[in-house]
């Protein structure tokens, strides 16, 4: 088996890690973002989700903040290995490191390249109302996720499906995709194909401002808006100057053109709120420093009302 490095960090890296191991590849080290504090303390330091893994497998594991730097890339140097695969890492990887391994570096990445290249594609193409996602197994090089593809695996997204429900199918595909690719390189049976940038699309980083509910947009894309970041870091709007998330979209048919977007035009039987064009239920909120709880409880708790408008 190709004695590997296993670059990656969140819970969507671990399948493919335990995938690597159940197949029987030699893991010769794990590469990891430092452990984080926590809390409101900031006080506790957490361990990244692939960190615990790899410790409870007996891995060797490294975290170096910055790996780009001459110490860590001089550190991996002295890893014997054959090859690399990075797995929502969270760092950009220049040239120096990709090309340690002899037989390449390979990322799982999960959308259908050239299609949302960056940093949060799934969220992206649940926004975007795609009907189908999936994983692509790509050589990696300098651009981001401009590399060649030796693997595709395509998944449809169902209607109501969540940015979390879909990162969770997405880990697992994405972990089947990466022990077929890798013991296809291993006997030489794959060549990758180039890309066609041509056809590139971008999924840039989540930002508070795309988080944001503009109730003035269609019924529609905020159902997908609110699906998106569900449930992190949540959709979010206000009320009476008071943050509040929103989750469970659902269409609604109260809506009248006059209602106002933004406007609570409903609370029983269900939580109904206008947009620029339809309405829609919710089924759940997150009040500002609160959990999540089920839209009818905030209700009885006076947390809105007929006729208030968020902002």
């Amino acid at each position: 088996m190709l004695r590997t490095v296993f670059f990656g960090t969140p819970e969507f890296a671990v399948p493919s890690l335990r995938a690597l191991i159940g197949e029987g590849f030699d893991i010769a080290a794990v590469v990891t973002q430092p452990d984080r504090p926590r809390g409101r303390s900031r006080s506790t330091l957490i361990p990244p989700p692939v960190k615990v893994a790899a410790l409870e497998e007996g891995l060797t594991v490294l975290q170096p903040e910055q790996p780009n730097k001459p110490e860590f890339i001089g550190q991996l140097r002295g890893v014997e290995h054959d090859i690399g695969v990075v797995v929502a890492y969270g760092h950009i990887l220049k040239p120096a490191l990709l090309e340690l391994p002899a037989r390449g570096m390979y990322n799982v990445h999960a959308s259908l390249l050239p299609k949302f290249r960056g940093a949060a594609p799934i969220e992206h193409t649940i926004l975007e109302g795609c009907l189908e996602s999936g994983v692509s197994i790509m050589q990696m090089e300098a651009g981001m996720d401009t590399g060649p593809v030796l693997l595709q695996v395509s998944t449809p997204i169902a209607p109501d499906e969540t940015g979390g429900e879909l990162t969770a199918r997405l880990a697992e595909l994405g972990a089947l995709a990466l022990v077929e690719a890798l013991a296809l390189i291993e006997v030489d049976a794959v060549t990758p194909e180039p890309q066609d940038h041509t056809q590139a699309t971008y999924a840039p980083k989540i930002t508070r401002e795309l988080t944001r509910i503009r109730w003035d947009e269609p019924a529609q894309r905020i159902a997908r808006q609110v699906r998106a970041f569900d449930p992190k870091p949540g959709a979010w709007t206000a009320l009476r100057d008071r943050e509040v998330k929103l989750f469970g979209p659902r269409l609604a048919n109260e809506w009248e053109a006059e209602d106002l977007p933004g406007q609570v035009i409903e609370t029983d039987p269900a939580f109904t709120v206008a947009t620029g064009e339809g309405a829609l239920q919710f089924l759940d909120v997150q009040p500002a420093g609160r959990q999540r709880m089920a839209a009818s409880e905030w209700i009885r708790g006076r947390g809105a009302a007929k006729g208030d408008r968020f902002e």
